[in-house]
């Protein structure tokens, strides 16, 4: 971690790497005015100085190299401390997107004293100086990498600090509850001991009761940031190709009549009802004496191990076979959704013999009849995926929610200390046994914030993010 009484100024570039209209560099440091104005001159005859330019207010120039040789015309953007990102004093450049001249850019800022940015550092510097918690700050990556408007909503809802805050008020309530404790042992003769325990016993299980339900939002919360894995199945020519193209609402996958025309996955993402889906087309599942289609079949079972849902295909048009009865083989025991496909053809496959074939294997699929050509049963489908994901919790954008490994450990490990709090009280053991665990869960809800984690997870948290954010 660095020392902040030391400080470096720090540099990156902030724009994606590639050609594009524009593209920042950005400073952030003490030094950050003073290098910033060793390479850019204002047009502005009133400020010759970098230093001298109000804060938040771009100003049109030239950016030049050690010889004085204009590089690009470029605006300066100066955010002064505290009224920054970082709360440090940050200067952006923002001249044309070409690699070579941001590069240029940033080597000049280089040679002049700053230092290389490293993954993260402008969003820790923001955490360290209390401009961001550290579910904050984690929320700033979902920010740039949601996929949907819903796992942008959950983002947001974390960036502006909703999670904190609910996490605030209960680490409050436990510390109230440890107050009443205490007060209880410091004072035995004003009798309070068993009306303290009756009261700590009833606030102690509300506060559980909110810690489950936030622990619950993390199988949505986690399909919301990551992805929901899926995989769909189903013999060749059964309609995984038309169906992935119709998720994607383009033609992303070969669509024939001829078996066999996928032979490899295809991967991609989708959004189904503000969800990402991250689409997995497998190879079709049958008995071949072709070898890259056989490796193609493997890897089809591959996948629907490791999936979150399995979209299970079945032509509906067609009497069931044995390629079918060997895709059912693989879902004994299983979950997900069964799709009777082609229903603008006539149906020799109904839902009631899917139904059985399903339930002696022990397979727990809802049956959606569909055909990708009329649009039969899509919505339906959008439907099904949407209440599996939410699993009857409120949508994302209208509560907060868990979205990472690491917070759900936090509460995981915060549930299991308050367990062991009701234990001792239903025992009726000392208050200090009860103390001890409710200060472990203060102290595990507060590794969800950063008001109480170790400094080599903060490092590891922001190694993860993107140079120059």
């Amino acid at each position: 971690m660095l020392d902040y009484n030391e400080q470096d100024t720090i540099v990156a570039i902030a724009t994606a790497p590639g050609e594009g209209g524009i593209g920042i560099v950005r400073l952030s440091g003490d030094q950050a005015g003073d290098i910033a104005g060793k390479i850019f001159i204002p047009r502005n005859k009133q400020h010759t100085k970098v230093e001298a330019l109000p804060s938040h207010y771009a100003s049109y120039g030239s950016v030049v190299d050690e010889e004085g040789k204009i590089l690009d015309e470029a605006l300066c953007l100066p955010m002064w401390a505290p009224n920054s990102y970082t709360k440090e004093n940050v200067v952006e450049i923002q001249s044309h997107g070409g690699p070579i001249v941001l590069r240029k850019i940033l080597e000049l800022c280089l040679t002049l004293g700053a230092r290389l940015a490293e993954p993260g550092e402008f969003t820790k510097r923001a955490f360290l100086n209390g401009r961001l918690d550290l579910s904050q700050a984690q929320a700033v990556m979902d920010l740039i990498q949601a996929r949907t408007e819903a796992s942008l909503k959950v983002a947001a809802s974390n960036l502006k600090g909703n999670l904190a805050k609910e996490i605030a008020e209960l680490r409050h309530s436990i510390l109230a509850i440890i107050a009443h404790l205490e007060a209880s042992i410091d004072f035995p003769e004003d009798d309070i001991e068993d009306v303290a325990k009756a009261e700590a016993l009833e606030k102690i299980r509300a506060i559980q009761s909110k810690l489950e339900a936030m622990l619950a939002s993390f199988h949505t919360g986690r399909i919301l940031r990551e992805g929901l894995s899926t995989a769909i199945v189903g013999k060749p020519n059964v309609g995984k190709s038309s169906l992935l193209n119709t998720l994607l609402k383009e033609d992303r996958a070969i669509v024939t009549d001829i078996p066999g025309t996928t032979r490899d996955s295809l991967e991609e993402y989708a959004n189904v009802g503000g969800i990402p889906l991250r689409i997995i087309d497998t190879a079709g599942i049958r008995e071949t004496e072709d070898k890259v289609e056989q490796i193609g079949v493997e890897k089809s079972r591959q996948h629907l191990e490791n999936a979150d849902l399995i979209l299970a295909l079945f032509d509906g048009s067609r009497v069931l076979s044995e390629e079918d009865k060997r895709v059912l083989d693989l879902l004994e025991n299983r979950k997900g959704i069964a799709l009777l496909t082609k229903s603008d053809l006539d149906q020799v496959f109904t839902e009631e013999t899917l139904a059985q074939e399903l339930a002696e294997r022990q397979a727990k699929f809802q049956i959606i009849t569909l055909s990708t050509e009329t649009g039969e049963g899509v919505e339906a489908l959008e439907k099904a995926i949407t209440a599996l994901v939410y699993q009857g919790q409120v949508k994302a954008g209208e509560s907060c929610f868990i979205n990472n490994a690491r917070q759900a450990k936090a509460l995981r490990v915060a549930l299991e200390h308050l367990a062991q709090c009701l234990e001792s009280l239903e025992l009726d053991m000392a208050e200090d046994f009860i103390v001890i665990d409710l200060r472990s869960t203060w102290e595990k809800l507060g590794e969800i914030t950063g008001d109480t984690v170790d400094e080599d997870i903060i490092d590891q948290i922001f190694s993860q993010f993107c140079i120059g954010k």
